[in-house]
């Protein structure tokens, strides 16, 4: 399965490294780090709200604004991606701690529906 690496975000605590949602994709492929050992028992909840926080992150330094004002759209996109994800979308992520392309494209387009800005 090929991957793309969607923007690696460091959460709070080190507790991972995520390269979705999030689903923020660099335009090419890239060598990923070694999969995320953490996401191995994700529900999609807990995805959902890796997904949030990452856009949380990202967008707020994108926008220069706070994470407060980028709230709303972050929520509209983690939810509505993660909610869009096939079960074999959902088990890559668990396998690996990054959106598929296939769940990385639902992605941007929900970043677009919830007038975010795409990071590249």
């Amino acid at each position: 399965m090929k991957m793309r690496r969607m923007g690696a975000v460091v959460l709070a605590g080190g507790l991972s490294i995520l390269a979705s949602v999030s689903a923020y994709a660099a335009s090419s492929s890239t060598t990923l780090p070694p999969p995320d050992p953490t996401a191995k028992n994700l529900t999609p909840y807990m995805i959902q709200l890796r997904a949030f926080d990452a856009c949380l992150i990202t967008q707020s330094q994108l926008l220069g604004t706070t994470r407060e004002a980028v709230h709303s759209p972050c929520s509209c996109y983690a939810k509505g991606t993660v909610g869009a994800m096939t079960k074999d979308e959902i088990q890559a992520f668990r396998d690996t701690g990054y959106f598929n392309d296939s769940a990385r494209q639902k992605g941007l387009q929900f970043i677009d529906q919830c007038k975010l800005k795409r990071p590249f």
